[in-house]
């Protein structure tokens, strides 16, 4: 008797089951080299099928109705106009499509509408191609990735927003030194402690001891409580 091939699944009854449907994945892309590039990297995936591409909003929006997608990567400064229109466009066409932002762009005037307009997920231009099908399968998935740099920007807004208003904050008690308010202007603007110390060149260490001392004077235990205080004693003025 012939033994069926060891890799043909079946289903109960002996039919051979179906494949797992692949994501449907779009992208608005305007540099070639980076649309080539994922372009390939999407049809090399088992999981992925890329169904859609363009490289300027017109484009994309004349192709939006004709295919169904499941999550669709959009840059935001197109030749023509802005991504934000294929945002809004994709989640009129097709409400189940997950929108992932990929951006030079990573400064509140860009995230948040991008948000406000459907996007579920915000990256910025330095991922890989591997990386960006990553977080296509998490969008899919119902994550929203965002890109770190981008997350503490709107962290740092949230908790300015979220201080109550109050009269001009007399001249701080807190003494901090020069090189201490230094190190705390670059933490309120979203830097790591690797890159504070590469921007005052400085040793890791060394900065991190500074970013211990500013803590421990403005009594806080989290960058983001220490940004706050900051702002109540008036440290980042000027």
């Amino acid at each position: 008797m012939q033994d069926h091939p060891a890799h043909a699944s079946r289903a109960p009854g002996g039919l051979p089951a179906e494949a797992p449907a692949r994501i449907r994945v779009g992208t608005v892309e305007d540099d070639p080299e980076t649309r080539e590039a994922l372009a390939r990297h999407i049809d090399a995936q088992p999981d992925l099928v890329l169904v859609l591409q363009a490289s300027r909003r017109a484009e994309a929006l004349a192709l939006l109705p004709q295919q169904a997608l499941d999550v669709l990567l959009v840059d935001l400064g197109l030749p023509d106009g802005s991504g934000l229109d294929v945002i809004r466009a994709a989640r009129a066409q097709w409400p189940g499509c997950g929108v992932l932002v990929s951006t030079v762009f990573g400064d509140e005037a860009h995230v948040l509408p991008a948000i406000e307009a459907g996007a579920m997920g915000y990256l910025l231009k330095d991922s890989s191609a591997p990386e960006l099908a990553h977080e296509i399968r998490s969008v899919h998935a119902g994550g929203s990735p965002i890109s770190p740099m981008v997350a503490r920007k709107i962290l740092t807004r949230a908790v300015e927003r979220a201080a109550p208003v109050a009269a001009p904050a007399a001249p701080s008690s807190i003494a901090l030194s020069v090189r201490e308010r230094e190190v705390l202007q670059l933490v309120s603007k979203g830097f790591t402690t690797e890159e504070t110390a590469a921007a005052l060149s400085i040793s890791n260490s060394t900065a991190r001891t500074f970013v211990r001392r500013i803590y421990a004077k403005l009594q806080v235990g989290t960058r983001a409580e220490a940004i706050h205080q900051a702002h109540r004693h008036g440290l980042l003025r000027g």
